[in-house]
């Protein structure tokens, strides 16, 4: 009887102190997680900045902001940003082709939600022909 509390006590330890630590990891809070760049001339590039706050107690560390396609660039805040502080990931997108488009934006960091997404959407058109 004494070995089963014991070894309960044990676990219930453990258990407590994981969800302790979960609370003290570091974690987004971006302002938007999808921009609508709405209506883009084909040929210009366009360009948004995702800022996020560190809502947790640890440094967030973004250690890889990944793009789904070449088409798109992205830059972001390479230093720890430490709670309470806010950081951003810029986002350009190369309008070179007339069609709508819906880009993801991989997000991978030491957060309590490791990988986040983020979108960019709009629809690139045609510019109209210039008459000589």
């Amino acid at each position: 009887m004494k070995k089963i509390l014991i070894v309960c006590a044990v676990i219930l330890g453990f258990a407590f102190t994981a969800s302790a630590q979960d609370t003290e990891k570091a974690e987004f809070k971006f302002n938007e997680e999808k921009h609508d760049f709405g209506k883009v001339p084909q040929g210009t590039p366009v360009t948004t900045i995702f800022e996020f706050t560190n809502i947790g107690k640890e440094p967030l560390i973004l250690t890889e902001v990944r793009p789904t396609c070449g088409c798109t660039i992205a830059d972001y805040t390479k230093t720890p940003v430490k709670a309470g502080e806010k950081g951003i990931i810029k986002i350009t997108f190369n309008a070179a082709v007339a069609q709508p488009f819906n880009k993801v934006i991989v997000v991978t960091s030491n957060a309590k939600t490791p990988q986040k997404n983020l979108i960019i959407v709009g629809e690139v058109v045609a510019k109209p022909a210039s008459s000589r």
